[in-house]
């Protein structure tokens, strides 16, 4: 404490208010998502690869083969943490016995799920249709497929995984944000662009037909801007969404890995959310390309944060993360990620905000940036440790010896 008493103070001299910053902190619930833990392989069987311009690197052991195990080592990683997360479900990960086709998977089929959450007091689920690792995705389309049969499939798809979105919703208390994001594209310069945005428009349109309880479910549309096997074009762009989704009133999604990795999505939040009324956040980190490395608090990731509090837009955010890594373990993997995810939102919420805006709003720019720079030196370390104390999770580094415990009880025998 003594520490923290010191670090307060320093905080406080430029008008921070250290606890009021750890409660919103601590009240800001991250999505963790489900396919960190076992490489995105899911629990069915259809014969399709993964593919679709998705690549996991790495043959690190360990990664979850069932149910059971990705849940328990989902639960040492939020022990890990402070505060109270989500967790991210794609629908490949159904936990039953039956051999059940993407168009046929209902609420069921996720309960134990539900179960989970509920037992462990997770703030609540978020869920997502799987439009790859599929045979009618073999070709690299799904919802703008030119087959009406093969678009049939994945809107039928689409629409059972809104379904279990909205039971999830209901059982939680809280509302689940089904993201649609769909791998259709073309390697190579197609002859033409219209046709399958067109597609795409209608089969969305079906897609969200029918109007389910906001208390209950959210949807939203996820753009990117190529991928592997669709470098030339991409059906669903970042215009393309946007559009659409403010046109139908549902979330845009920004993919801080979808964009050109000279693009950080910080510079579009508050244009979006100028116009949409909420808004969901894939954390990621793409190096050279879309390659979902582990969030780390890098520039790109502290101005994303940043700007979520600048703009009071944390109330209209949910922030997920979006990474697969296969190189270290996989339980690290995740804890890196969301403690650079929230250590990045603390930082955010310790800066001298109404000084800043002052000195700006006052056209004293020399102060503004010496400011900035000022609160890059200030111990944002203890403040963390305070906010673990308070969580009751470990401080520092010692989380990693928890891992390393896992790891040599659990994870090696599997």
């Amino acid at each position: 404490m003594p520490h923290y008493d010191s670090a307060k103070q320093q905080y406080a001299d430029l008008g921070v208010d250290t606890d009021a910053a750890i409660a919103t902190l601590l009240a800001t619930p991250v999505s963790l998502h489900c396919w960190q833990g076992d490489d995105v392989a899911g629990f069915e069987n259809t014969g399709g690869e993964l593919g679709s311009g998705l690549a996991v690197t790495g043959n690190y052991p360990g990664a979850a083969t069932t149910p059971d195990q990705l849940r328990a080592d989902a639960e040492q990683v939020l022990k890990l943490l402070p505060g109270k997360h989500r967790f991210n479900l794609h629908a490949i990960y159904l936990d039953t016995d039956e051999k059940v086709e993407r168009d046929a998977i209902e609420p069921q089929h996720f309960r134990p799920w539900i179960d989970w959450a509920r037992a462990n007091n997770l703030h609540g689920l978020d869920f997502n249709p799987t439009c790859f690792a599929h045979p009618k995705a073999d070709d690299g389309f799904t919802l703008s497929h030119p087959d009406a049969s093969v678009r049939d499939f994945w809107v039928r798809h689409c629409r059972a995984s809104r379904k279990i979105g909205a039971a999830m919703g209901e059982a939680l208390g809280t509302p689940t944000v089904t993201n649609v994001w769909i791998p259709d594209g073309y390697k190579d310069s197609p002859a033409d662009r219209l046709a399958p945005r067109q597609r795409l428009s209608d089969s969305l349109d079906r897609v969200f037909e029918e109007k389910l309880d906001p208390g209950h479910h959210l949807d939203a549309v996820e753009s990117k801007l190529f991928g592997i096997g669709s470098e030339s074009y991409v059906v669903g762009s970042h215009e393309f969404y946007l559009g659409y989704a403010l046109k139908n009133h549902v979330l845009p999604t920004l993919d801080s890995g979808h964009f050109h990795p000279t693009e950080c999505i910080s510079e579009k939040v508050s244009a979006v959310l100028m116009f949409a009324d909420r808004l969901l956040l894939h954390v990621s980190r793409g190096v050279r390309w879309d390659s979902d490395h582990v969030v780390i608090r890098n520039d790109a990731t502290s101005a994303i944060l940043r700007e979520l509090v600048r703009g009071d837009f944390l109330g209209r955010t949910h922030i997920g993360l979006d990474f697969f890594d296969a190189s270290i373990n996989r339980l690290a993997a995740w804890t890196i990620g969301v403690q650079a995810t929230q250590k990045a939102l603390l930082a955010a919420l310790l800066e001298p905000a109404g000084r800043l805006r002052d000195a700006e709003n006052q056209g004293d720019f020399t102060t503004r940036l010496a400011l900035q720079e000022h609160s890059r030196d200030l111990p944002l370390g203890e403040i963390w440790n305070e906010a673990c104390r308070r969580s009751e999770v470990p401080e520092g580094l010692s989380w990693l010896n928890e891992v390393k415990r896992y790891e040599a009880d659990v994870l090696a025998k599997r």
